[in-house]
Parts: structure tokens; C-alpha cells; sequence
């Protein structure tokens, strides 16, 4: 962002350089008026109508280029200059109709339907009369004569919601920070979500905790009978190991799953950062949203299972299907480009498993846990192929279905 003093008097030589060596700029602190003004004394300086052809051209697209404006508003502007000498803010054309009804009767209309909890059109107006004839209040004078029709448009204004309908105020939790996690580069900045396994005749479903690398796409998943406190500590403490990287922050939705003071202090002790989702920000934990439908619901589905089959079902993630998805299963990685706008653009045209992805980073040694090298994790991907991974994975969910089904 530029300051617009003097960006007017640049000869056309100069403002061709500028558009050429340039990227797109527009001007720092300025309303329509200042310019307004600016393309004035730019197209007076130069003596616009004299230019010939190439000239206006130019300074078309200098406009274009340092105020933001479309092709459509710079012709505008310069078209008016033409006609008139100048260029000056126009007053709106749109039709202003008067007010019969008053901010004040709008709220008075919402305190009336607040006291009488909202009723009907009809008996509304007719309290309104009241108010009115029968006890003399003088503000009720233009709302005595409300037709029913209007009383509902009046209650559809946002003055009438803002005095009508008072926002939940939210309780305050200081169990994690509400931020987006910036890994940079960094493996070990894993994104949480629960997935519920459909209710039953005998009641709640297992409970799926999934959990990505934002990075690598590196997956755990584990499953819990309960998501209550009890149960989720342990399941932690199971699931954060299976990485093979050091884990640094711990990103979730605002269940009470996970922000609440026993997770919490279990993060505290292992010095892992815990943040959570910011409000109206759906994008902060959607890459294990979509995990979960990509990973847990392509293989579980969503029928019942009932949470007495926790057990097996965790043998299945840990000996079968978590190895499948991080050695042998790829990815869509993003690559974030910049366009011609400078706009960031993530495309996804590289293709890579975890594993992968984790070795394509600068020095991945320097991110494993104490004690864990590459060449272990390269044993582990070697042992056998993608295809025979995924083969003995379905063959070991064919057999966890077959358990599931046979009655307890």
C-alpha cells in the first residue's frame, strides 16, 4: 500500500515502467473521495482528451492498476471526466420512501412481544389498541393503527431481533487458546475429532478418536467405549505414542472431550501445546474431518457397534489398519502457490503416504522421538507392498465384521 501524493505526476513513460515492473498495489487509507480526486488530478496533469490512443490506454490502466477499480468503474470515471471537467461523488439514485414507523416503535413492538412471550398477530395488535384507546399511553399512538401485515415485517427488522432475542452469552473456558496451530513445516501438530458409531437398541455406540498430522497426514485411530474422562486419558496415552514424531500441539473442536482439566494436565505434563477451534472458523479442523469420512467411515461405516467391542476393534487400528494408512496408503499433499493476484492458492498434485511426506522433509531425523530412527520406520514400510498391505487389511476387517456380528 502506497500513499497517493504525488503518484499523480508521473510522465507516461514512467507510469509505463511502473506498470510493467510492478505487481498490483492500491492506496492506503483512502475513501471513494480522495480517489476520486486523485484520478482527477492524475487525468487533468496528463490532459487526458489530448492523449491519443496509446496514451489513454495507459493511463486507463494506471488507474486500474492504483485505485483497484474495475475496467467498468475506471471507464466510467474517466467518461464522466470527459463530459464534465471533472469528477465528483454522486448521490444515490435509489428511492428513499418516509417512515411511518420509528426505530423507537420497533423496540416499543418487541418489549410488548417480550412481556406477552410473542403471540399471534391479531391479539399483539389488539393489546396495541388497548395500550392506545383504552389506557392513554401516548407512544402507542402510530402502533394502534399497525396493520397485521406490517407487524410481521416490523418483526423481521434486525432493530426488532437485537431488542427481541438476547445472544447466549458463552462461558468462559481457559483450558486451551483459540488459534489456528501454524506448524511451519513441522510435524507434530495433530488435529483431534471424535467419531460417534451410530446409537442401538441397547444404547450409545463406540466412540472413534481420530487423530492427523496437519504435515504428514500422519493417522491414529482408536476407538472408546465412553468419551468421558475415565476413558479418554488412558486412550491418550495409548494414541500420542503411535506417532513416530515428537508431538508439539494438540488441536480440537470445543467437545468437553477433549477441553477439560484431566486432558489438559495430561498435555501440561508432556509439554504439548492445546488449542482449540476459533468461532464461525470451519476450517480449522477440517483436515480430520475429512479424514473421518475418508478413513474411519469408508471402513467402519455407520452402523452400531456397541462399546463392548472396543478391544477388537483397537487391535484392528493398531495391528492393521493405522500401518496401512501411514505406510501404504497416499495422500493428496497441498502445495500452496501464488497466482497472479497474490492470492494463495493450495493445489494438490503430489501424491505421497506419511511416511513418504515425512522423509521428503528437511532433516526428518531432527523430528522423531528419542530413541527412533529412520531406518526402523523404512523396515517397517519395507516389510511388504501396498497392495499386500491393503489385502491383509481387508482380510483382518472382514474378520472384525464377522466378530462384530455374531451375538454377544
Amino acid at each position: 500500500m502506497i500513499s497517493v501524493l504525488g503518484a499523480e505526476k508521473l510522465s507516461l513513460v514512467e507510469v509505463e515502467a511502473f506498470l510493467s515492473a510492478s505487481e498490483r498495489v492500491r492506496f492506503a487509507g483512502c475513501g471513494r473521495a480522495e480517489i476520486y480526486s486523485w484520478v482527477e488530478r492524475l487525468l487533468c496533469h496528463h490532459q487526458y482528451p489530448r492523449q491519443k490512443r496509446r496514451g489513454k490506454g495507459l493511463l486507463r490502466a494506471y488507474v486500474e492498476h492504483m485505485t483497484g477499480l474495475s475496467r467498468a468503474q475506471s471507464t466510467r470515471l474517466i467518461g464522466g471526466y470527459v463530459r464534465r471537467g471533472r469528477i465528483a461523488l454522486q448521490p444515490s439514485a435509489r428511492p428513499r420512501f418516509p417512515r411511518r414507523y420509528t426505530p423507537a416503535d420497533v423496540e416499543l413492538l418487541a418489549a410488548v412481544d417480550a412481556a406477552h412471550d410473542g403471540l399471534s398477530g391479531p391479539a399483539t395488535r389488539h393489546i396495541l389498541r388497548r395500550e392506545f384507546e383504552v389506557y392513554g399511553k401516548p407512544e402507542f399512538e402510530r402502533l394502534a393503527k399497525l396493520s397485521n401485515g406490517h407487524l410481521y415485517n416490523l418483526r423481521r427488522s434486525p432493530r426488532y431481533g437485537l431488542r427481541r432475542y438476547q445472544k447466549t452469552r458463552p462461558t468462559a473456558v481457559s483450558i486451551g487458546e483459540r488459534k489456528k496451530p501454524a506448524p511451519n513445516a513441522r510435524p507434530g501438530f495433530l488435529r483431534l475429532d471424535t467419531v460417534h458409531q451410530g446409537d442401538g437398541p441397547e444404547g450409545k455406540g463406540i466412540y472413534h478418536i481420530n487423530a492427523v498430522d496437519e504435515v504428514t497426514q500422519w493417522e491414529v485411530v482408536l476407538a472408546t467405549p465412553r468419551i468421558s474422562e475415565a476413558w479418554l486419558t488412558p486412550l491418550l496415552e495409548s494414541l500420542l505414542p503411535q506417532f513416530p514424531f515428537v508431538i508439539l500441539n494438540f488441536h480440537s473442536d470445543n467437545g468437553s472431550e477433549f477441553i477439560n482439566k484431566t486432558v489438559a494436565q495430561l498435555l501440561e505434563k508432556l509439554l504439548i501445546e492445546q488449542t482449540k477451534s476459533r468461532p464461525r472458523q470451519c476450517g480449522d479442523n477440517g483436515l480430520v474431518e475429512s479424514k473421518n469420512a475418508a478413513i474411519v467411515r469408508k471402513h467402519l461405516g455407520w452402523g452400531h457397534i456397541a462399546p463392548a467391542h472396543a478391544a477388537p476393534l483397537n487391535q484392528f487400528y493398531t495391528g492393521f489398519l493405522n500401518p496401512y494408512v501411514n505406510y501404504h496408503r497416499p495422500s493428496a499433499q497441498a502445495q500452496v502457490r501464488i497466482d497472479q493476484k497474490g492470492r494463495k492458492r493450495r493445489v494438490y498434485q503430489l501424491w505421497q503416504t506419511p511416511f513418504e511426506k515425512l522423509l521428503s522433509l528437511d532433516r526428518p531425523q531432527q523430528f522423531l522421538r528419542p530413541g527412533l530412527t529412520l531406518q526402523a520406520l523404512q523396515r517397517v514400510a519395507a516389510t511388504m507392498s501396498d497392495t499386500e498391505a491393503a489385502r491383509r487389511m481387508q482380510q483382518a476387517k472382514h474378520t472384525l465384521f464377522e466378530q462384530l456380528a455374531r451375538p454377544a
